[in-house]
């Protein structure tokens, strides 16, 4: 029997991998003898991570902005023809950006749903054909918001995020008689990038005082916490695992 989380020689592809819980996913299929796609928006950016991990023949770059239907074309396909195959998508790429409700404009709400929702599912639709001849799988990357409340800033995201639920849910059945399993992973606050901006913006630490008030496990989560659970999903060992919803969030869906 293999081992559970052996990888070795699987084709994988991390959308949104430069930084964040993209990086931390990206680093741990590599450490376990995977190779690997790096994707960020710009070339300078991916250039930076493969920098950062060490390069090798095992890592691949594949720069594009996926929102953008050419570019993200031209990447996956780029990227599935360099890493030869593929194995697992992780869809990760996205982004929130807090705005109240009185505030949201037809512009913001456009490209809430182009980068946290069409690029998601366009993404994995491009990859289907690759999975089919693999018997690959997918791991749609939501959020806690995607399946409980939030912050009133977090509307919109959250809205899309729980579309990507939902979809992951549907593309599941759809895909199932392919042999393609999908799942996805809800990570709760995580200590990214983008909740290091929104802290900074908060001024005085407030964001991480609130989600230490409000996250049952008294703390932020790190990227590395989520790679465990990205791991199970995306495994060979979870063979019988499709449509799940998992969530990594210091116990704070449980609380609602």
């Amino acid at each position: 029997m293999n081992q559970p989380f052996d990888f070795t020689d699987r084709r994988v592809l991390v959308t949104g991998s430069t930084l964040g819980i993209g990086r931390a996913a990206a680093e741990a299929f590599l450490a376990l003898g995977a190779r690997v796609a790096i994707n960020g928006r710009t070339a300078e950016s991916v250039a930076r991570a493969l920098h950062d991990m060490g390069g090798g023949p095992r890592l691949v770059a594949a720069p594009g902005d996926l929102s953008v239907t050419r570019e993200r074309a031209q990447t996956i396909a780029r990227a599935i023809a360099d890493l030869g195959g593929l194995d697992v998508l992780v869809n990760n790429a996205g982004r929130g950006d807090d705005c109240l409700v009185d505030d949201v404009t037809e512009e913001y709400w456009q490209r809430m749903i182009d980068l946290n929702l069409k690029a998601a599912f366009f993404t994995a639709q491009a990859c289907v054909p690759a999975l089919r001849r693999t018997r690959g799988n997918i791991v749609n990357v939501s959020s806690v918001l995607g399946l409980i409340g939030g912050p009133a800033g977090s509307t919109v995201y959250a809205t899309t995020k729980g579309a990507v639920v939902q979809m992951t849910r549907m593309m599941s059945l759809a895909l199932a008689p392919d042999g393609i399993r999908v799942n996805a992973l809800c990570p709760g606050w995580i200590d990214t990038p983008m909740i290091q901006r929104d802290n900074a913006r908060a001024g005085g630490d407030a964001l991480y005082k609130y989600i230490a008030g409000v996250v049952p496990a008294g703390r932020i989560g790190t990227p590395g916490e989520t790679v465990g659970a990205m791991l199970y999903l995306a495994a060979a060992s979870s063979s019988y695992t499709t449509g799940a919803i998992l969530s990594t969030d210091g116990g704070l869906a449980a609380g609602h």
